[in-house]
């Protein structure tokens, strides 16, 4: 008998379980009373049938299925659902240990065994969850894996893959006990491998990997102090961004590492929704920083270019997403409808996908033009700074080059569809300063060029061997009436 419930959705699985529970009671006559509610307890000698058992094991399920919803919230269960989680967790191991001697006492071999796996599981995951008594938590998992190894030998197919699916998701949880207790040394690259398997018993697991991951992302991400976008690099001082940075990164190697090619296109779907969730954290963190940075011009321009870098690369992402929903779509395009009624791609849902890509291809090249234009500024008065300190040849190659950034800028500002007159006229009026400054700058320097030799000579025409910035001194004929004292003060 397989007892385990597998239904994808918690909130169907208590509805279910709830149900079958009702009818159970009504069914056997076993209800508790109307008016004043007085529990009837299972005992040995209750279990006249095998509903009686079914009942035990749906209460077992029940308590499971809500301690899991709490476990599955967006933020992780607070203090109070944790308490409410971990009393549910109890309340499934009191129905599991129930169920097991139950079974010992009225099933057969095959279901005693099969129920008593059930109750170590049960044991194992409470203590999962507790953090606590690693060791007894092993050897629950470990029990519980020895059982469905033996039943998965025997019975007929469907059984006995269901047994070895057990087996397969309970080495995880084995393996990450044994880590806790010292007995083996798991990397990170380890327990996102495991962290990528599927199955109910994996539900305690994932959530225990999410932590441990959080706290090494966080002893990481002290070493990553700058995000790097088209050659630049924007600093990274608040721990927050940096985590949500680095998370997102280690997300993005699944899609551009050596084994992508490998990923199915609906996993790559679900990394890419990560990717965004990791990055939109990164940017709220920064906008928050902002808000709090005040008047400090130095860390508000680190800020905003931190932000648009971290908005730009969301952005392609979006466009690598949306390219392979176009792929996806047009593998359905030709499909015929086969007798699971299939969806079939229409071809406006295509029309529908190049539109967004036109539309995220071209939010992004304004970002890349504003980039352009905030270096093409930053050339500009940059070579005004030489300008005055008189280094002619390098103002005057910082002129030509925020030039050509300007007039760059101004081809691809002009042909987006979603033009700004003002930024435009400003352009105009940038390159056209750059050119003029540029000429000035080359023909002051030509000048200066030509003046030199005449400099030169009108210099060394005043040299003389006692010093051209001195006075002439007279000869003494022309100063016996004058008297200079020995320190040089004339009486």
């Amino acid at each position: 008998m397989g007892f385990v419930i597998e239904l994808s959705n918690l909130i169907q699985a208590q509805k279910y379980c709830t149900a079958r529970l009702r009818r159970l009671y009504k069914s056997l006559k076993f209800t508790h009373g109307r008016g004043k509610y007085t529990r009837r307890a299972i005992t040995e000698s209750t279990v006249t049938e095998v509903r009686f058992l079914h009942l035990v094991l749906y209460l077992a399920e029940r308590a499971w299925s809500h301690a899991m919803e709490k476990r599955q919230l967006p933020d992780g269960p607070n203090a109070r659902q944790r308490i409410y989680l971990i009393g549910k967790l109890r309340k499934a191991v009191k129905w599991a240990d129930l169920f097991s001697r139950l079974c010992a006492a009225k099933g057969d071999s095959r279901t005693s065994l099969e129920a008593e796996a059930y109750a170590a599981y049960m044991n194992g995951n409470l203590l999962f969850e507790q953090d606590r008594n690693w060791d007894i938590a092993l050897k629950n998992f470990i029990s519980a894996r020895a059982v469905y190894e033996e039943l998965g030998k025997y019975g007929d197919l469907e059984n006995q893959l269901l047994c070895r699916e057990r087996v397969e998701e309970l080495e995880p949880s084995i393996r990450y006990c044994r880590h806790k207790i010292g007995e083996s040394n798991l990397q990170a690259s380890d327990l996102l491998q495991i962290g990528e398997m599927e199955g109910p018993a994996l539900d305690l697991f994932k959530a225990k990997l999410e932590a441990v991951m959080a706290e090494a992302r966080s002893q990481q991400a002290a070493s990553l102090t700058e995000f790097h976008w088209l050659g630049h690099k924007f600093p990274i001082s608040n721990a927050k961004t940096r985590v949500a940075i680095l998370k997102a990164k280690e997300l993005e190697k699944d899609l551009h590492g050596p084994t992508a090619d490998s990923v199915p296109a609906e996993k790559k779907l679900v990394i890419f929704d990560k990717i965004f969730t990791a990055y939109h954290e990164a940017r709220s963190s920064i906008r928050s920083d902002l808000v709090s940075a005040g008047n400090a011009d130095s860390v508000k321009d680190d800020l905003s270019g931190l932000d648009k870098a971290v908005s730009a690369v969301l952005g392609q992402r979006t466009i690598e997403r949306n390219q392979l929903l176009v792929t996806i779509a047009k593998s359905k395009l030709t499909r015929c409808r086969d007798d699971k009624n299939e969806k079939v791609t229409k071809p406006e849902e295509l029309v529908r996908l190049y539109d967004l890509l036109l539309q995220n291809t071209s939010d992004l090249s304004d970002l890349v033009v504003l980039e352009e234009i905030q270096n093409m500024r930053r050339c500009f008065y940059l070579a005004k700074s030489y300008s005055l300190a008189g280094k002619r040849t390098e103002a005057y190659a910082l002129y030509c080059r925020a030039r050509s950034l300007a007039e760059n800028a101004l081809q691809k500002f002009q042909s987006l569809s979603t033009t700004d007159e003002m930024m435009i006229k400003e352009l105009k009026t940038l390159y056209n300063e750059c050119r003029s400054n540029s000429c000035i700058e080359h023909a002051s320097g030509i000048l200066e060029e030509e003046k030199a030799p005449e400099n030169l000579s009108e210099k060394v025409s005043a040299i003389s061997l006692s010093g051209g910035d001195k006075k002439v001194e007279k000869s003494l004929l022309e100063k016996l009436d004058a008297y200079e004292s020995a320190v040089g003060v004339q009486m």
